[in-house]
């Protein structure tokens, strides 16, 4: 699919966003792209990836829109309602988690139409900034498991550091200067075509997100060249 195809299919408000966004993103960090071959898909991904600070959002959407695969992230249902706000992300084409629902498949199913679509989904299978002291990535949440197994489309892990630099996890200081570089990994598609025709029970999904999690921590232990904890803390609604 071709450069001109893909950002074809964008709205005007993120055009604007990024008119505004990008400018301010380059004057403010260096970057270091790894992997990108991996994202050149024909098809639509799944982008599964760490998260340590609110400002790594943006390190994703810029390495996306460098490397033509202009991004949609997940987002609570809750923030479309935010007025002003709302309007933007949903102008944005972002899409809606809705965690309320009963039923999870229902949860992800504006993902799961935009991977049929050829998007490029992003989203971080914690759900959460990680617990983890020394910034490493928690078990993982069924959503990429889910939207993997539903379209069949590749899911590449990422993973990003340098973003915590910048805004620490939970903190409310930016610290822009002097510049940080933003390394950003892609990783090859995690492998799932086993479990594609299975019923998609608990046992199926830990199994999935458990190699998605893989994918990305191993992935993260390229950039920092240190050997990631035999085991990934249990995500908790508790801030460290």
């Amino acid at each position: 699919m071709s450069r001109i195809t893909r950002r074809s299919r964008l709205g005007i408000i993120f055009r604007i966003i990024v008119f505004i966004v990008k400018p301010i993103m380059l004057i403010i960090t260096k970057r270091d792209y790894r992997g990108v071959e991996n994202l050149n898909q024909d098809s639509g991904i799944i982008v599964a990836m760490n998260h340590n600070s609110w400002f790594d959002p943006l390190v994703m959407a810029q390495f996306m829109w460098d490397n033509n695969r202009p991004p949609r992230f997940l987002g609570k249902a809750s923030l479309f309602k935010i007025p002003v706000i709302g309007w933007l992300v949903w102008g944005a084409g972002q899409i809606p988690v809705y965690r309320e629902s009963r039923h999870a498949k229902i949860a992800v199913r504006g993902a799961v139409r935009a991977v049929e679509k050829g998007e490029a989904v992003i989203l971080s299978p914690e759900g959460t900034l990680t617990r983890d002291p020394n910034l490493w990535p928690m078990e993982g949440k069924t959503g990429a498991a889910r939207i993997a197994l539903a379209t069949k489309a590749p899911v590449i892990p990422a993973a990003h550091w340098g973003a915590h630099l910048v805004l620490a996890p939970y903190s409310k200081k930016l610290k822009l200067f002097p510049r940080k570089t933003m390394i950003v990994l892609a990783g090859k598609p995690i492998e799932l075509s086993d479990l594609y025709d299975q019923e998609i029970t608990g046992e199926v999904l830990k199994e999935a997100t458990s190699r998605i999690m893989d994918g990305i921590t191993n992935c993260l232990a390229e950039i920092r060249q240190e050997k990631a904890p035999e085991k990934r803390i249990a995500w908790t609604k508790e801030k460290p």
